[in-house]
């Protein structure tokens, strides 16, 4: 299984922007897939998640109402539409996905749940 991100980039503070994961070995969609990111000197944080399951989306709080996670079966591609972002949205961005179809839901924010990494992107804001 590998993930391939990308779509990061500068951006202004309230700006836009869409980053793309691409899986190849496995129908992505059919498994709990994630973005997490990590800002430097701090630790992984859990941006998103999906959960084939029943079907929901997931959100850190600091990004529910701004970040939207979206799925492409055709495509074989989760994305990450990022809007309004700030500053403290500045990090390198990692898509995820477990090799099991099913997560408990109290795993489903944990890094250890997720077991093939993509390589990151990074997005910066700039105030």
């Amino acid at each position: 299984v590998q993930l391939q991100a990308s779509g990061g980039g500068l951006v202004q503070a309230g700006g836009s922007l869409r980053l793309s994961c691409a899986a190849s070995g496995r129908t992505i969609i059919n498994y709990p897939t994630a973005w997490f990111r990590q800002a430097p000197g701090k630790e992984r944080e859990f941006v998103s998640a999906f959960r084939p399951n029943n079907g929901n989306m997931y959100y850190a709080d600091s990004v529910k109402g701004r970040f939207t996670m979206s799925r492409d079966s055709a495509k074989n591609t989760v994305y990450l539409q990022m809007n309004s972002l700030k500053p403290e949205d500045t990090a390198v961005y990692y898509c995820a996905t477990s090799k099991n179809p099913h997560i408990i839901l109290s795993r489903t924010r944990s890094g250890d749940a997720y077991d093939y990494w993509g390589q990151g992107t990074q997005v910066t804001v700039s105030s």
